[in-house]
């Protein structure tokens, strides 16, 4: 299973339902909380290519985007293999 790391915000919606799927698909995430701390949300936008919104979704190496990216995957059957690898 590939690592898989999530930075999100506690009130966010989309963070909620992005980790909703991953539960589904029963895979294990590294959540990351930029909740009030400017230098995780830094690091968080340089590593996203300057993306500051939440959530940004990471599997192994790649830059998978936020929820509807990940739910993207998932309707175009790919998500299962980014997962398994």
């Amino acid at each position: 299973m590939a690592d898989i790391t999530i930075y999100t915000k506690s009130t966010c919606g989309y963070c909620h339902a992005a980790k909703d799927l991953l539960r589904q698909k029963q895979a294990k995430f590294t959540e990351i909380s930029v909740d009030g701390d400017p230098a995780k949300q830094k690091q968080m936008s340089e590593k996203a290519g300057g993306r500051m919104t939440v959530p940004q979704i990471f599997i192994g190496s790649q830059h998978v985007g936020g929820c509807d990216d990940l739910y993207a995957l998932e309707r175009a059957g790919k998500l299962d293999l980014m997962l398994s690898a």
